[in-house]
């Protein structure tokens, strides 16, 4: 039993910091080289008229989301956004304040939204409240449906020796636990839980996109669809290359010539890290209620 909590220690604890303390070095200069060259990027000729957001990796959070939004807000010069989405989907709640953040956005200027890769369950969500949704023609997209999930390391406890306990008031308190099977009422319980959410998600797709909702068999389920298919479905308005979509965003934007507003480098890696960060911890350490 000893043995055993010292390899878990060693993989939780010790090998992390043999990692920062080996590449810390090496982390630090690459910081240092992208501070630089951001540094040297050069300064529009003029003010920014289109920006780009960008919706990558799995969604826990809308906060950075929003921060970018709320920049682009504040800049009166910018015209329009193209929003860029490669994502599999994520956290529910997340999900759905990028939803709103995106539906509010297009009340004030136009966003085009375009799947470069995988434009999935809540990134779809998110996406499909752009002015129009364009899609590169190797894309997925799609994946409409809830997921609720958590491990059962019952046996796994049994056979270390170990033994949870605790006290809790409510019958469905302890609902979703990983340390034992969850029992027919809690699972019951949270099916319906995701049928609600589910009914959702069909409802406000068929909203967003000129759909009839009792037709989710077809465009649900789940189903994650190429961007042929997709377009058969009115789940997306367009297959085209990213430039065939900035153009039409000049275009919904009344703009000649674009000027970006995109982020540093720095600011690039560091969201990135973020993200991976925070996806390794949360799936580590619970659960959530995903679209995915």
């Amino acid at each position: 039993m000893w043995s055993f909590i010292q390899k878990i220690f060693k993989a939780l604890v010790i090998a992390p910091l043999d990692f920062i303390t080996k590449y810390f070095k090496s982390f630090v200069l690459l910081l240092i080289v992208l501070v630089f060259f951001s540094a040297k990027e050069s300064t529009p000729s003029a003010p920014p008229n289109l920006a780009k957001l960008y919706l990558n990796g799995a969604i826990f959070s809308a906060e950075d989301f929003d921060k970018e939004v709320d920049k682009i807000l504040k800049t009166p010069s910018i015209k329009g956004v193209l929003l860029l989405i490669d994502s599999p989907g994520g956290a529910v709640s997340a999900s759905v304040e990028l939803s709103e953040k995106i539906a509010d956005l297009k009340q004030k200027m136009p966003v085009l939204a375009y799947a470069r890769g995988v434009m999935a369950s809540g990134s779809y969500y998110a996406g499909m409240q752009a002015s129009e949704v364009y899609a590169s023609k190797a894309s997925l997209i799609g994946s409409i449906g809830v997921i609720f999930s958590s491990a059962n390391v019952e046996n796994l406890l049994n056979k270390v020796g170990v033994a949870t306990q605790g006290v809790h008031a409510g019958e469905y308190k302890e609902i979703g636990t990983f340390t034992r099977a969850w029992k027919p009422n809690e699972k019951e319980f949270l099916q319906n839980l995701v049928n609600e959410q589910y009914q959702m998600f069909v409802d406000d797709v068929a909203k967003a996109r000129k759909l009839n909702a009792k037709d989710y068999k077809d465009f649900a389920e789940g189903k994650v669809f190429s961007a042929q298919n997709a377009l058969k479905l009115k789940l997306i308005d367009k297959i085209s290359t990213i430039k065939q979509a900035q153009d039409r965003l000049m275009e919904l934007s009344k703009v000649k010539k674009a000027y970006w507003l995109e982020k540093s480098p720095m600011e690039r890696f560091i969201e990135k890290a973020t993200q991976s960060v925070t996806s390794i911890i949360t799936q580590a350490l619970g659960y959530q209620l995903l679209m995915r």
